[in-house]
């Protein structure tokens, strides 16, 4: 926690690890240079890393030519600190996007962003971002799938919450249905084990643009690979009649 030398270090070593597994889109966790268990704001702003600190580039200097990686971090922009997202290729930084959805007590260290949700041009295709929370609102990952997203790069840390004996997470199961809904491959990053007393559930997947998860973490640190076939990027149809994004009615939707 609060450890941003440190985090950065497993960061790059994670991108190296998944790198060699043949990954050509890495994710990271949300806050994943800073960690997420805060005391208040000044720890927040403490830990912090503005866009233009020159770490960043060493990040992007590790990957090679076509793979891109979004990690979760806490941005200094000054006067306000966000919960943001990094978006990086070889070529250098190709975004960022601030976490719009604050969840508990984030509204104490951060402020909110402006946008549900956002869209980048990268190596590896029209990526769509969120954080978390951000994706409990069934209107972000449908925006971004209407706006042409083809991959939804989701960094979370997802307190462990009871649920019955077999179950998965609910948050897994609502990332599923978004997944399935919009035909929008899902990839997340989830924290595990505990910091400051919270438990994290672990739950890092690959959702395919179906809504079926295809690798799944099975407990523990570790990394999660799949080959996703996208077969709904941008053809959204259900033959032989209907199409998703064609039958929808927004104007009873008010």
């Amino acid at each position: 926690m609060g450890e941003v030398a440190a985090n950065i270090g497993a960061v790059r070593a994670a991108v190296a690890e998944a790198v060699a597994a043949g990954a050509q889109l890495v994710v990271a966790p949300e806050l994943a240079t800073s960690g997420y268990v805060f005391a208040d704001e000044a720890e927040a702003r403490a830990a912090a890393l503005r866009r233009d600190d020159p770490r960043w580039e060493a990040i992007s200097a590790d990957l090679p030519e076509g793979v891109v990686a979004v990690v979760g971090y806490s941005e200094d922009a000054g006067d306000r600190v966000y919960n943001s997202a990094a978006v990086l290729a070889r070529s250098g930084r190709l975004g960022d996007y601030r976490k719009s959805h604050l969840w508990g007590e984030e509204s104490r260290f951060f402020a909110p962003g402006d946008a549900a949700g956002a869209i980048f041009d990268t190596p590896v295709g029209r990526l769509g971002v969120a954080i978390c929370y951000d994706n409990e609102f069934p209107e972000v990952p449908r925006r971004l799938a209407l706006a042409g997203a083809e991959v939804l790069a989701l960094p979370v840390n997802w307190p462990l919450v009871d649920r019955p004996a077999g179950e998965r997470a609910p948050e897994t199961i609502q990332a599923m249905a978004a997944a399935r809904s919009s035909r929008l491959a899902t990839v997340i990053a989830d924290r595990h084990g505990s910091e400051r007393g919270v438990a994290w559930t672990g739950g890092t997947a690959i959702i395919d643009d179906d809504g079926w998860i295809a690798a799944a973490a099975s407990g523990g640190a570790g990394l999660v690979v799949a080959t996703l076939r996208l077969r709904h990027p941008f053809d959204k149809s259900l033959p032989p009649y209907n199409d998703l994004f064609r039958d929808r009615r927004p104007d009873l939707y008010a």
